[in-house]
């Protein structure tokens, strides 16, 4: 069983947390977040520390308030610092490049794929081969992250496609005559 939940949350100097009910809000450089938990989760903030204990008994509830405690924690972690995912395209002719609030994205089909930004999400384009996620929210992050890896996954052989940064491909040999 995890002991996640026993553990409590620091709250750093700029960040601003705000508990009403059953709903949690933490504000900081980055942005806003907010959180309704579930009924079997109590969270209680100190001076300094925000506390979850699960209200029942049973593995269910103890598990939901390790969660409720690792969410919360990526809440303040993202809205002091803030998350990053870096892509890289790789494959003769592929390339990034922001339009406004859109990546358009060249990945060797017979037409551009364009994809639309959501709010809370900022992306970078460093270099033509090179695309970097930025913003609060750790889910939104990963999820914007695999939706554009999705429009080209790298593929066995050659290796080419759209891969995290520091992922590992692991390749297959090519058919022998």
């Amino acid at each position: 069983m995890s002991r996640i939940a026993n553990n409590p949350v620091g709250i750093p100097e700029k960040v601003e947390v705000t508990l009403s009910g059953k709903e949690l809000s933490v504000k900081g450089t980055k942005g806003q977040l907010t959180l309704a938990f579930h009924e079997w989760v109590e969270v209680s903030q100190d001076e300094n520390e925000i506390k979850v204990k699960a209200t029942q008994s049973g593995k269910k509830a103890n598990a939901l308030a390790g969660t409720y405690r690792s969410i919360i924690d990526n809440m303040v972690t993202g809205v002091d610092k803030g998350f990053e995912k870096g892509l890289e395209l790789q494959g003769v002719g592929y390339r990034a490049q922001m339009k406004g609030n859109s990546l358009s994205l060249t990945l060797g089909f017979s037409h551009l794929v364009e994809y639309a930004v959501p709010k809370g999400v900022q992306i970078e384009t460093p270099s033509q081969t090179q695309i970097i996620v930025k913003g609060a929210n750790r889910q939104q992050v990963g999820q914007v992250a695999a939706e554009i890896r999705a429009f080209r996954p790298p593929e066995p052989y050659k290796g080419k496609g759209v891969r995290y940064a520091n992922e590992n491909v692991k390749r297959k040999e090519a058919k022998k005559k």
